[in-house]
């Protein structure tokens, strides 16, 4: 046997086994997901196929697209709020403007590592009708009969979610933003500003067109994440009142595990999957362009 051979005989003894792990935890799972959405199958006995029945029931279902509405508003608060919040917070203890930076950035990083069941607790403490935003109005208007009724508003009984979703996460992308600043050579900054560069002009020139790459990384991690919401909306809603806060991974979980329709949910898991898909795709291109130009 040749160096050559060995070499790529090496090579598959090395990458094979983490082949077969990801192709039995992640490929066969949608494969299998993809094939059983175009049947009725309740658990038992043969699935029985019904093309795409599936996809026309749902895509017809006022609750689904609900779901799919406030999924769709998650994905915003995500990319339109955590990150552009995430790097102004980054960007303002790098460049040392607020005193005792450490002590901010550990509070602001703090609500990440708190358990999501826990934040949805805590959260709807406050929100309740004898929690702290109830208290707070009834001083304000002096009026002790207020009753918190958001919850009871098909159109805005999800704001309170995105509130606690923008104060859990942006730690998360603050931390990110902060470590690839720190990586940034500080003699470009300070030629900059011996050339009489402004604290906008360094930022829109040098910084944004320098972070590009991780801003696009991070908006993926964002719209996967907000696309498979679950743990935190579950335990803080449940979905309700009356699917006013359902998005579709709760929607997939109900009627799969609920009413036993497990073609039906892996047709709601496949449209998780195409709806990231395509949403990153478009990130992607747009990601592009914007490299194309500040090269």
């Amino acid at each position: 046997m040749t160096y050559a051979q060995q070499k790529h005989m090496s090579y598959w003894i090395l990458v094979l086994p983490g082949i077969l792990v990801f192709a039995s935890i992640i490929i066969f799972p949608v494969l299998f997901s993809f094939s059983l959405s175009f049947t009725t199958w309740n658990g038992y006995g043969m699935p029985a196929f019904t093309g795409l029945e599936n996809y026309r029931t749902i895509i017809s279902d006022p609750v689904f697209l609900h779901s799919l509405r406030n999924n769709l508003l998650i994905v915003a608060i995500s990319v339109f709020g955590q990150i552009p919040l995430g790097f102004l917070l980054a960007y303002l203890l790098h460049r040392s403007m607020v005193r005792h930076g450490t002590f901010f950035q550990t509070m602001i990083f703090l609500p990440i590592t708190i358990s999501p069941v826990v934040v949805a607790l805590l959260w709807n403490q406050i929100f309740s009708s004898s929690g702290m935003v109830v208290a707070l109005v009834r001083s304000i208007t002096d009026n002790p009969q207020y009753v918190i009724r958001i919850f009871e508003d098909q159109k805005l009984a999800i704001i309170p979610i995105l509130f606690v979703l923008l104060w859990m996460h942006t730690g998360t992308y603050m931390i990110i933003y902060y470590a690839n600043l720190q990586k940034m050579t500080p003699s470009v900054l300070e030629a900059a500003q011996i050339d009489g560069a402004s604290e906008k002009q360094m930022l829109t020139r040098i910084i944004l067109p320098s972070m590009i790459g991780t801003i696009a990384t991070t908006a993926i991690f964002a719209i996967s994440g907000s696309l498979k919401a679950f743990d935190l909306i579950y335990a803080m809603t449940g979905g309700g009142p009356a699917h006013f806060t359902e998005v579709i991974a709760i929607y997939m979980y109900v009627n799969t595990f609920k009413y036993y329709k497990y073609g039906f949910g892996s047709a709601a898991s496949i449209i998780i999957v195409m709806l990231a898909v395509g949403l990153i795709l478009l990130l992607q291109f747009f990601s592009r362009r914007l490299e194309r130009r500040f090269e």
